[in-house]
């Protein structure tokens, strides 16, 4: 399975699990759109079996160890920076970014990875994931260059995100479970 997922504001370095979560609800608003043309959605969508309940949420993960599921992306990051440094320069190592940005793209492991007291808004039962964990992302491209617009945060960004769901068997882990 293929796709493109997108992003417009800021991704601080370390961000907490309130921005890691605005995060997370704008993806999940694209996933729930690409889950809408899926033929599983005409079959009553997401079996439940496949939901993992975090809190008062029900997180359905598009890449799943379970199904035997890898994920590579291909990310295009444009920020407002001038000059050199575009790796490492003035709204923070992308290496920090990164980190809020896979843990957006992941389902919370558990509740503490929730802002406090936050409940599950309209449509967002269950709550689509890229990943049930960053561990399945096997491949990974990164690009980043100036954005050519007017911004007020040096945090900002836009993001251009490609994914690609594999379906891979999971020989090294099933020996382990089955010798272990």
């Amino acid at each position: 399975m293929n796709f493109t997922l997108t992003y417009d504001g800021i991704l601080k370095t370390n961000g907490d699990s309130r921005h890691k979560h605005e995060i997370r609800r704008v993806f999940h608003r694209q996933l729930a759109e690409l889950w809408k043309a899926s033929p599983l959605f005409w079959q009553g969508g997401p079996h439940e079996a496949l939901t993992k309940a975090i809190g008062n949420y029900k997180f359905f993960p598009l890449t799943s160890s379970a199904r035997e599921e890898v994920a590579e992306l291909q990310i295009t990051m444009l920020r407002p920076q001038i000059g050199p440094g575009y790796i490492i320069g003035e709204g923070g190592d992308i290496d920090n970014r990164l980190k809020t940005l896979f843990d957006s793209l992941r389902m919370p492991d558990k509740i503490d990875e929730l802002p406090t007291g936050k409940q599950p808004a309209e449509g967002e039962n269950p709550f689509f994931c890229v990943l049930e964990n960053d561990i399945l992302i096997t491949g990974l491209s990164i690009r980043t260059d100036r954005l050519l617009e007017p911004s007020q945060s040096k945090s900002y960004v836009k993001l251009i995100i490609e994914v690609l769901i594999k379906k891979v068997p999971m020989v090294g882990a099933n020996m382990i479970i089955t010798l272990g």
